[in-house]
């Protein structure tokens, strides 16, 4: 096997492991970051909040999450719904959560047991990013 062909091989395989799986809806459990200036009081312990993917959401950087910046109480889950006609992720930019390829209509869910601040971003589209701060 030629060396290109080897590290061609190589990068698909590299991008089909960090992609991960299907879009699952599992919730899981990040790992918290530095906290950043406050933001709004969170909602109740155990409630769920929602944050959408639009149409074009590559195109639209800090705006391809609606809401980009969300505060939530520890305990609560957050749920990504893909409503755009392209896959995205949900990826956590430290270890904490990754998506995987959440397909037109999908949706994946992640439970923040720590207070911390998650930024995240699309690991298909790197200009895409968001995060959530968990009080």
């Amino acid at each position: 096997m030629s060396p290109l062909r080897v590290v061609a091989v190589s990068t698909v395989l590299m991008f089909a492991t960090a992609c991960g799986g299907g879009g699952s809806s599992s919730p899981t459990t990040p790992s918290p970051m530095p906290s950043p200036a406050p933001s709004p009081a969170p909602p109740p312990a155990g409630s769920s909040s929602a944050v959408t993917i639009p149409r074009g959401a590559e195109t639209l950087g800090n705006r391809a999450y609606t809401p980009d910046d969300l505060t939530v109480a520890v305990g609560a889950t957050v749920t990504w719904t893909n409503t755009d006609s392209v896959s995205h992720t949900s990826t956590s930019d430290a270890p904490g959560w990754n998506s995987g390829i959440v397909p037109p209509s999908g949706q994946f869910s992640v439970t923040f047991q720590n207070a911390g601040t998650f930024p995240y971003h699309c690991a298909i589209h790197p200009g895409m990013v968001g995060r959530v701060v968990a009080r």
